[in-house]
């Protein structure tokens, strides 16, 4: 019974929150419905008793994803009302791609059918064994499938390393530090004790001189120059 009305509750506010995602007026609103979206359906995952799924929506989804988002929303300055000039002009298109996805959810609920014996494996996520959910994925992934989830691992960690060279730009006049010249610095340099709020010339610093500034030139009248005298 229990059971029941946290289903019915999670499952109600997960509904509602998804449509305030879509709905809500401000985009960083949408982003922080998105994340109780996310948290109520990993409370439906551990109803079901799929703890693994829950944690991993908790940690990948609500604390890498959605904060991107937040964060890209919050930095970048979208024109929100320049986007939706154009919304009356391709709404016909999206309708009929929003008809077609329908009809495919459609015929695919209208094919489902139940195992005979779904009723005792609702609430059993891994029968017949002594172990928890996150136990079983665990030992079938670093067992039987451990090749590929490394293939899977190697093949992440080129794509970031391509992104990083893709997006990165040599800036001129940036100032990089150079740990082997730091490294094999001589013996001569060493560290100095400085007082707190000793200016530049106590320390002996000497900044470069300012250029001065260009004094106007004085024009004189040509009647009062040299000559100039009748």
């Amino acid at each position: 019974m229990i059971a029941a009305l946290a289903f019915y509750l999670f499952a109600a506010i997960l509904i509602a929150s998804a449509v305030m995602v879509v709905t809500a007026r401000n985009p960083v609103h949408s982003v922080l419905f998105l994340i109780l979206a996310f948290f109520n359906a990993a409370a439906l995952f551990l109803i079901a008793g799929a703890e693994f799924l829950a944690m991993i929506l908790v940690i990948v989804y609500v604390g890498a994803v959605a904060v991107l988002f937040l964060f890209v929303v919050m930095m970048l300055d979208i024109d929100f009302a320049r986007l939706r000039e154009g919304f009356q002009r391709y709404a016909p298109f999206g309708a009929v791609i929003g008809g077609i996805l329908f009809l495919e959810l459609v015929m695919v609920l209208g094919g489902w059918s139940f195992a005979d014996q779904a009723d005792d494996l609702r609430l059993s996520p891994n029968p017949g064994a002594a172990v928890t959910n996150a136990e079983a994925l665990g030992r079938i992934i670093y067992t039987d499938y451990v090749y590929l989830f490394q293939a899977a691992g190697l093949i992440l960690l080129v794509a970031m390393i391509g992104a990083i060279v893709l997006t990165h730009r040599d800036r001129p006049g940036t100032h990089r530090q150079n740990v082997a010249a730091q490294v094999a610095r001589s013996g001569s340099i060493s560290m100095e004790s400085v007082p707190v709020g000793a200016g530049i010339r106590e320390l002996g610093i000497r900044r470069p001189p300012e250029p001065e500034a260009e004094t106007p030139k004085v024009t004189h009248d040509a009647g009062h120059g040299h000559g100039g005298h009748h």
